[in-house]
């Protein structure tokens, strides 16, 4: 029997006006939007929709640049970390919101880091206000915990490469912050690290080692206290068990108990995304059908060059949403 999987985009994916014509059309994207910034404190709205924002005296921002004549300045809070986890959260779940209402739905999911929380939420883990909520903080938390120094590095390969081991030979803190596809991994840890590792690397056979514009080295050991915090913020988060499978990014396998939820979202900002080996778990699963929800099609270009013999599908418009219907 068919089953569809629901998978989610994480942070990069986000650009500015993404989700707008599904809020001008669908009265419950609308709604998603509305509940969002009222948990938020503060417009989502505006940071997803606007090429410029009100100049906030530089309080919060990173807005570069004197203020025109206007007041306003660029919008640059949607790529700084503690406000684009929420922007981008909602942006997903609004689009999901439309999806459900065409009578489509999910049998497992999975997100991409940020990602995970989208899928949790779509199964009845958080309500949209507890997940904003919860990202807002978790934005802050890894802006804040970021040290200086760090880096990330893509390696991509056209064969298999001893990534770990070359990681674990070089003097400083460098791991595997992602497993994204076949070819395609990302290192994480302290630059001279990172460097030093991505040399070898190229020695070994990787094809190209592709420096990250990145505020940190996520998903290395060197986030430890932002999940440590987050960690501390699930402590008195009301979880509910997820209606479907959803998987973790930890450890690549479905994962149901509250309790477990918790620890291992704390866990995840400072351990490897696997990515590949979830999409592999559902596919054994017997997913044959994958629908990426949110901007870009990040997932859906790793989902090709995991397993062609799938339906990799997205929805990012409304025009995606109806060629899904046709599909299906």
């Amino acid at each position: 029997m068919s089953k569809i999987a629901f998978v989610f985009p994480g942070q990069g994916a986000q650009h500015v006006g993404m989700t707008r014509e599904f809020y001008d059309s669908c009265p419950e994207s609308r709604e998603v939007f509305e509940m969002a910034s009222a948990a938020a404190g503060y417009s989502i709205e505006d940071i997803c929709f606007s090429e410029t924002l009100p100049y906030d005296g530089g309080a919060g921002t990173a807005a570069d640049g004197e203020p025109g004549p206007d007041g306003r300045v660029p919008n640059t809070k949607i790529n700084q970390t503690r406000y684009t986890q929420p922007v981008l959260l909602t942006a997903s779940l609004a689009i999901l919101a439309a999806v459900q209402k065409a009578g489509i739905w999910a049998d497992m999911a999975a997100g991409l880091s940020l990602g995970e929380y989208c899928a949790l939420t779509a199964a009845g883990t958080f309500s949209v206000s507890d997940a904003v909520r919860i990202v807002c903080q978790r934005g802050i938390y890894m802006e804040e915990a970021v040290p200086t120094g760090g880096a990330m590095t893509a390696i991509l390969s056209r064969k298999p490469i001893p990534i770990e081991e070359i990681c674990a030979s070089v003097d400083g803190q460098v791991s595997v912050a992602n497993y994204n596809c076949p070819g395609q991994q990302v290192i994480s840890g302290e630059k001279g690290a990172v460097d030093a590792a991505a040399a070898k690397l190229l020695e070994a056979g990787a094809s190209r080692a592709v420096p990250l514009v990145v505020s940190g080295p996520f998903h290395s050991p060197m986030l430890f206290g932002a999940g440590k915090k987050l960690a501390a913020l699930l402590a008195d988060q009301e979880i509910r068990k997820p209606e479907f499978p959803v998987l973790s990014n930890v450890t690549a396998a479905p994962v149901s108990d509250p309790e477990e939820i918790r620890s291992l979202l704390g866990r995840q900002v400072c351990s490897s995304v696997r990515w590949q080996q979830s999409v592999e778990y559902m596919i054994a699963a017997g997913v044959d059908t994958f629908i990426e929800i949110g901007p870009g099609t990040t997932l859906t270009n790793f989902m090709k060059k995991i397993d062609r013999s799938v339906k990799a599908l997205h929805v990012e418009k409304p025009e995606d949403l109806d060629a899904v219907k046709s599909v299906l």
